[in-house]
């Protein structure tokens, strides 16, 4: 049998709006699912942020977090991530400053550079239509820090207190899918989150750099750093190809820069792919983490050995609610990972 390694293991979800079915239904079955989950084992709960897509419902995760820490009791939950350039850091500190007083020891902040969104909605959402400087985003990760932790010795006070950011303080991620975000993690000393579920091909090389360039700091004395990835779990591996369906179509309209809500199985079964489509759609799938449970397995040993991960967290999008809830179940019980209370990054 192939050996894992224990790691913790985790959820990303984005609130996943299907066919036929209303956001509200969607961000209900979160709730839902985050309790179940947490039932299960899983270390953390994270949320993602996108904004005028309709194939997701998770467009403020502070407020799902709030929710969805006061349904449960012991997961850790966070933001997965929230695109700081949309918004003041001031605002994300008081925010999540909130969160952390009223859940204290639970609440993660994922932070990406990425809009979330298309071109003219993040316009709206900076009120500009400027592009960031290349220097603006470590700027803001560097406000942003300082609202919870306070100023170095050597900097002026700021004007302005984050109330109760100061005195909260929550682990604070760098995601990304890129050389850029983990060079940028590795410098300010920070854990590292990568999508592995939209940039396969730089897992390995962006997480070695991580680690390789990693300078200590008085957040974290040694990197630690999570995967995420596509995780569709089912009875065999023809089951979980058959719910992988809509996934599979979902990523080809992503490309070709359509946004619907995710079909039915039946639809993506009877879906006409052209040679290149379908070329694409199986690459995307083959590189995530989809089959019964001894292809699960495999799968997640040989991502956990490539990228050397300390934690793996799992984002599952099925048509059905319950097969979503399975595919959890299924892959916990496959891999057998851990949630030891005591992991480096909280």
């Amino acid at each position: 049998m192939t050996q894992l390694p224990r790691v913790p293991l985790s959820v990303l979800d984005i609130a996943p709006v299907r066919k036929g079915l209303t956001p509200a239904h969607s961000l209900r079955e979160t709730i839902d699912l985050a309790r179940r989950v947490e039932e299960l084992g899983y270390h953390r709960y994270w949320l993602a942020e996108h904004h005028n897509s309709p194939t997701v419902a998770s467009c403020a995760p502070a407020v799902l977090i709030g929710q969805i820490a006061s349904v449960t009791s012991a997961i850790r939950v966070g933001s997965g991530g929230v695109m700081l350039p949309n918004h003041s850091p001031l605002i994300v500190a008081e925010q999540f400053g909130t969160l952390a007083a009223i859940h204290p020891g639970r609440i993660d902040l994922g932070i990406g550079r990425a809009p979330g969104t298309d071109p003219k909605t993040a316009q709206w959402l900076r009120r500009s239509a400027a592009s960031m400087a290349p220097d603006e985003f470590p700027r803001q990760l560097t406000e942003l820090l300082r609202y919870f932790i306070g100023p170095a010795d050597d900097e002026p006070i700021p004007p302005v207190t984050a109330i109760p950011a100061l005195g909260n303080p929550v682990p604070v991620w760098i995601l990304g899918s890129g050389a850029s975000s983990a060079a940028l993690a590795a410098s300010f000393g920070l854990p590292y989150a990568f999508a592995h579920h939209f940039g396969a091909h730089m897992t390995v090389p962006a997480m070695r750099l991580y680690r390789e360039s990693f300078q200590p700091s008085a957040i974290l004395d040694k990197p630690y750093a999570i995967v995420a990835a596509m995780v569709i779990a089912g009875k065999s591996d023809e089951h979980a190809s058959w719910l992988a369906g809509p996934v599979g179509v979902g990523a080809l309209d992503v490309t070709n820069d359509r946004h619907l809500p995710y079909c039915t199985n039946e639809e993506a079964a009877a879906y006409t792919f052209s040679a290149k489509d379908k070329e694409f759609v199986s690459g995307y799938l083959d590189s995530q983490i989809i089959g019964g449970p001894d292809t699960v397995r495999r799968k997640t040993a040989d991502l956990l050995a490539a990228s050397q991960a300390d934690e793996l967290m799992a984002i599952t999008i099925t048509y059905d609610h319950e097969d979503r809830v399975r595919s959890y179940e299924l892959f916990a019980e496959a891999v057998a990972v851990s949630s030891p209370a005591g992991a480096q990054a909280g």
